[in-house]
């Protein structure tokens, strides 16, 4: 087993905590939006989940991942098939797919939003996205969300602005589902690591980061949060973790995902 690091970024603790959301996976196709999310899904099919699969963020489905950064040239990756959009949409609708996404808000019901914020919906305050795929693909398969800055303006303290995607929420249930058709895996954020096994579905936290107390998460989550047994630290990348990540982005894009690139462990 290779040792752990005793020097890494928070971007890499991050994305090293990412990738455990994918573990035990199998054969599904695994997503990324964002380059820290899919670096995230990267490692995983690197290292202990060989067999998810995954494509070049255009339309091959890929052996190994390829770089996000450090290439000129599509030529000579892994390419294994043809991945269109209807064969994509295949594995969304089958519940065949995972996807790490990150949203700008997200509820106590889970519920997120990447569409707009503020005023009202016919004239927001700010334009996002729009809700895009989103309905169909939260309800379709597995998701987790990765937020680069903990905060109650993410986690809000009533509902999203917009809700775009299905979580928890009783009164928003569509007809014909139960709470057993719908998973939100994991919460990666710069503070933490959470999932939704709570009481009730409620954010749970599994462990914090070195360097922070339980209390900062709690002040900074608009909404009451459960708390796992056995409150853990996060568990810091590994030599040979690194030395994969540094094959994936040779050129330290993830230096430049975070407010001044903060080291993993802070005091």
């Amino acid at each position: 087993m290779s040792e752990q690091a005793a020097d890494y970024s928070l971007a890499e603790l991050m994305i090293c905590a990412g990738a455990e959301a994918f573990r035990g996976d199998g054969e599904i196709l695994a997503t990324g939006i964002g380059l820290l999310p899919r670096l995230g899904a990267s490692l995983a099919m690197r290292t202990f989940s060989p067999d998810l699969m995954m494509t070049d963020s255009e339309a091959w489905l890929l052996s190994t991942p390829n770089p996000v950064s450090g290439m000129t040239t599509t030529n000579g990756l892994n390419r294994e098939t043809w991945m269109g959009f209807s064969r994509i949409f295949d594995n969304v609708w089958s519940g065949r797919r995972h996807a790490l996404v990150g949203p700008s808000q997200i509820d106590r019901y889970g519920q997120s939003n990447i569409s707009a914020l503020g005023g009202t919906y016919a004239q927001p305050k700010v334009q996002m996205l729009g809700v895009r795929g989103y309905p169909g693909n939260s309800i379709s398969h597995v998701n987790s969300f990765f937020v680069s800055a903990h905060s109650e303006r993410v986690f809000i303290a009533g509902e999203c602005d917009v809700v775009c995607s299905v979580g928890y929420n009783p009164a928003r249930l569509p007809k014909g589902y139960s709470f057993d058709d719908i998973e939100i895996r994991q919460v990666i954020t710069d503070l933490c690591v959470m999932d939704w096994q709570g009481p009730n579905h409620q954010l749970r936290v599994l462990s914090v980061h070195p360097g922070i107390d339980v209390q900062e998460v709690i002040d900074k989550t608009g909404f009451e949060l459960a708390f796992a047994d056995v409150i853990e630290c996060t568990v810091a990348p590994t030599q040979a973790q690194l030395a994969i990540i540094q094959q994936l982005d040779p050129l330290n894009l993830r230096a430049q995902q975070l407010k001044g690139n903060p080291s993993g462990r802070r005091a």
